[in-house]
């Protein structure tokens, strides 16, 4: 393996941080739409698997739109990193989307080719991002329309995944699923906020941050509110799936749990000690995990 790319992967695409939340998104939305089926189980093999790849392809073509958005920012006031340090070049990271792009077509052809239109939809829309909607500037003054706009790929992504098992049923698609999408959306939020939330000490001149965009108080408090958006996304998408006793008990307990164990991290940052930007992002992950693995791979277990 060269060296570089192992390199690039632990600083700007971590797998081993991001893969599992990204299996356990695409078991979740698959198997929400499983467990509705007229024979509810988990799907082939073969389609989880095309979908993980698929979806964590998606996820780094993303981060090499940004790598192209942000180069010149990040040559000016982050000169570290990995692109305009030169330990890749821009040209390297288009060819490696490329050819994630191809695998993603040969899946979806795979799999069924009615996938292929989703998947060029979700490709444009990301093309769009990247361009950022050929109106930077507009954008950049107004970051809350900015931050809604590129997080609606969210919900695209996950109707994308859902796919890949009622397209293949029944071409019919799953009662709920638009909560579903909107718990990707707001579970989106959470993380994209989460991670830019920062200490005073710790903000950059250049670096954008919510923190530094709306003040650290704000930042934190619309944090919350998109935790709170997301549980009630979760409890609205909960009816559609055949509960049983074990898994109605656990649907309601286990994200209890979640909360009480992220309510001192909770504490840290409404208070703005300075450990809370250490403490909002892993609570941020600690939320999106739960909720997906409430929504799928639970109620298959526990069935």
């Amino acid at each position: 393996m060269n060296n570089r790319w192992w390199i690039y992967q632990q600083e700007r695409f971590p797998i081993l941080a991001h893969g599992p939340l990204v299996v356990i998104f695409c078991l979740s939305v698959l198997l929400f739409s499983a467990l509705q089926q007229e024979d509810p189980g988990m799907p082939p093999l073969v389609q989880i698997a095309g979908a993980a790849v698929s979806t964590l392809i998606l996820f780094f073509q993303l981060r090499v739109a940004d790598e192209f958005k942000d180069f010149e920012t990040d040559s000016r006031y982050r000169p570290h990193r990995a692109v305009p340090r030169g330990l890749v070049t821009l040209r390297e990271l288009a060819t490696l989307a490329g050819i994630g792009a191809a695998i993603q077509f040969a899946v979806a052809i795979y799999i069924d080719i009615g996938l292929v239109p989703l998947l060029v939809g979700v490709w444009i829309y990301m093309g769009l991002m990247t361009k950022e909607f050929f109106v930077p500037a507009w954008l950049r003054k107004h970051p809350s329309v900015y931050l809604l706009s590129h997080m609606l790929v969210m919900p695209l992504i996950a109707f994308y995944i859902s796919a890949f098992d009622w397209l293949c049923v029944c071409n019919v698609m799953p009662a709920g699923l638009g909560w579903l999408l909107a718990l990707s959306f707001f579970c989106g939020l959470v993380l994209e906020i989460g991670r830019k939330i920062k200490a005073p000490a710790k903000e950059r001149t250049g670096v954008e941050t919510y923190s530094g965009l709306w003040g650290a108080p704000k930042s934190v408090a619309i944090w919350i509110a998109c935790i709170a958006a997301a549980a009630m996304t979760y409890l609205n998408a909960l009816p559609y799936l055949t509960a049983t006793l074990n898994y109605s008990i656990v649907a309601v307990v286990l994200p209890l749990l979640g909360l009480a164990a992220a309510l001192p991290l909770l504490r840290h940052a409404w208070r703005q000690r300075p450990s809370a930007d250490i403490a909002i992002e892993p609570t941020s992950g600690l939320v999106a995990l739960t909720l997906y693995l409430c929504l799928g791979p639970l109620p298959f277990l526990l069935g």
